[in-house]
């Protein structure tokens, strides 16, 4: 690849690192895991580069890239599916009681924990929604249709409220 596109690559990659750390984190369950998820991704996107269509939005074929090699991942490591999933460091704090707002932690350790719980394109799928990523975007990202995206949505917030009635009944 020439200097120009290397250059090009590393600007987009640095540009939208957080997809990169936000898929890792939630799809793999140690730090190592995550670190070592990460840098597949990062090994992948670079593969694929040559192939990228600047006509189309970075983030939507990076985040392709992304889910594919976490799942791919995931189902490696079937055993680990049930852990919790951190998504960012200030969970760690929650976890330990540091949070400065406990109700917030743990409505925040629920959702992290229904995230958790899902299969791997359903993870995926909750992971764009709550991104507020339009359907058609999430269904380019995960190579299904938007009709398909929609049906998958509803299903799980019906879930996801299910689940919420059953937490508040205990």
């Amino acid at each position: 690849m020439a200097t120009d596109e290397h250059t090009r690559f590393e600007a987009l990659l640095q540009g939208h690192r957080g997809i990169v750390l936000k898929v890792a984190n939630s799809y793999a369950w140690s730090a190592e895991d995550r670190a070592d998820l990460a840098q597949e991704i990062a090994a992948q996107v670079w593969r694929s580069f040559p192939s990228y269509n600047p006509a189309r939005p970075f983030s939507t074929w990076m985040y392709r890239i992304a889910l594919n090699v976490a799942i791919t991942h995931v189902r490696s490591h079937t055993h680990h599916q049930r852990h919790a999933v951190p998504l960012d460091d200030s969970v760690h704090d929650i976890a330990d009681g540091n949070a400065a707002d406990p109700e917030a932690a743990a409505r925040q350790q629920f959702l992290l924990r229904l995230i958790a719980a899902q299969a791997p394109l359903d993870r995926a799928l909750l992971l764009l929604y709550l991104e507020e990523r339009s359907t058609r975007e999430i269904a380019d990202v995960l190579g299904i249709s938007e009709s398909n995206v929609t049906t998958k949505i509803n299903r799980l917030k019906q879930r996801i409220r299910d689940q919420v009635a059953l937490s508040e009944s205990d």
